[in-house]
């Protein structure tokens, strides 16, 4: 993982319909975490806008990059138009986990 904050990591989100935020963040690094998974929790909270119009506008869903993702899909790619693959955060999510 780009931060090193485990080796392996899941990540679930659950939203009910009509509440902005999040109602519930799981954080499982299956055994790899370099720290405890509740702070990565409270990193995910605080380094994440994670209200679904706010997600949806940050990695600009709203324009059309499907044909680019029918070839090879939608991960792992080096494509300036694939932002879901940025990792400019990672770097304060380390510093602020003490790694």
């Amino acid at each position: 993982m780009a931060a090193e904050l485990s080796d392996k990591c899941e990540v679930q989100i659950t939203y009910i319909v009509g509440v902005t935020q999040p109602v519930y963040i799981l954080v499982n690094t299956l055994g790899t975490g370099k720290i405890i998974e509740d702070e990565i929790v409270e990193l995910i909270k605080k380094y994440f806008y994670l209200r679904l119009k706010a997600i949806i506008s940050h990695l600009k869903r709203l324009r059309s990059v499907y044909e680019k993702t029918a070839d090879y899909g939608h991960f792992g790619r080096d494509d300036y138009d694939f932002i879901w693959e940025n990792i400019d955060i990672s770097e304060s999510l380390r510093t602020e986990a003490g790694l």
